[in-house]
């Protein structure tokens, strides 16, 4: 079972990641692009995913390309979460205490570098 503090290690491990406390809780970023963060239930989120945001932690990555967003929820439907709102995508959101702690780590990592520089990703694969 997974928690933020899981996501914290992971993303502490990401060059030029940083932590930011915004109005939905933490957030992610890469030089100044978000690519993990905390989901809120926000009024414009449908009301079946807005009961579950509102009951559990429910976080979103930034993921490559759509088709991986949708494969995910077709893949494991009671982890992954259809959509939270329209803006940023591609993403998805994912129930933290359903997804084992390497699957997390791999999403937020993935995350990372949908949206860091070049040069910050070979930094990361040199390491």
């Amino acid at each position: 079972m997974a928690t933020l503090d899981d996501l914290r290690r992971t993303a502490e491990t990401l060059p030029g990641s940083e932590e930011r406390a915004t109005t939905g809780g933490a957030a992610w970023f890469v030089r100044n692009k978000l690519y993990a963060w905390e989901c809120h239930p926000w009024p414009s989120i449908p009301d079946d995913v807005r009961a579950i945001v509102a009951a559990e932690l429910v976080v979103g990555v930034k993921v490559a390309d759509p088709v991986d967003a949708l494969a995910l929820v077709q893949m494991a439907p009671d982890v992954f979460l259809r959509t939270t709102t329209p803006w940023g995508e591609p993403k998805i959101a994912l129930r933290v205490a359903d997804v084992d702690l390497d699957h997390l780590a791999e999403l937020v990592t993935e995350g990372w570098r949908v949206q860091a520089p070049k040069y910050l990703r070979r930094e990361f694969d040199e390491r």
